[in-house]
């Protein structure tokens, strides 16, 4: 059975304090904690990004997330989606699937329909594949972990 997941994509100004401290924690909690990846989070393109935030139609809890950004914000040549992810308790339900699906129709509506790049994990090249993303350049090392760009045209 699928995650029922309910969307909202805001700007960042439109983020109250408690919706942006619940996302900033989601994110942390991720790619911080469980992946062990100590980076600075708050890079700058929060500021420029809609921010897709998927809740749990029962519980209402932030469950899935990811960022959109704008052409030229994190690739001079497109428009990417980044920071996607979908939190512990979700796992296993589709919510991944639902969440990029959303993530790739927000991105397409808010910064014109083209290509999208993504900086993937190098183990989700067939997931993101499933979508029409492909491969592009040499794979590369992101905070320890191995890593691939992919384009979806």
């Amino acid at each position: 059975m699928t995650m029922a997941l309910r969307f909202e994509c805001i700007d960042f100004e439109s983020f109250s304090p408690a919706r942006l401290y619940e996302v900033m924690a989601l994110r942390q909690e991720v790619f911080v904690v469980e992946q062990q990846c100590f980076y600075l989070d708050a890079d700058g393109k929060d500021l420029e990004a809609w921010h897709l935030c998927g809740y749990d139609e029962e519980t209402g809890a932030l469950a899935a997330y990811a960022r959109i950004l704008p052409k030229g914000t994190a690739y001079p040549e497109y428009p990417a989606i980044g920071r996607i992810l979908t939190g512990p308790k979700v796992r296993g339900t589709g919510a991944g699937r639902v969440l990029v699906a959303e993530a790739i129709a927000a991105c397409e509506r808010l910064c014109s329909e083209g290509p999208i790049k993504i900086g993937a994990q190098s183990h989700l090249e067939r997931f993101y594949g499933s979508f029409g993303f492909k491969m592009v350049g040499q794979p590369y090392l992101e905070d320890g972990i191995p890593h691939i760009h992919m384009i979806r045209d």
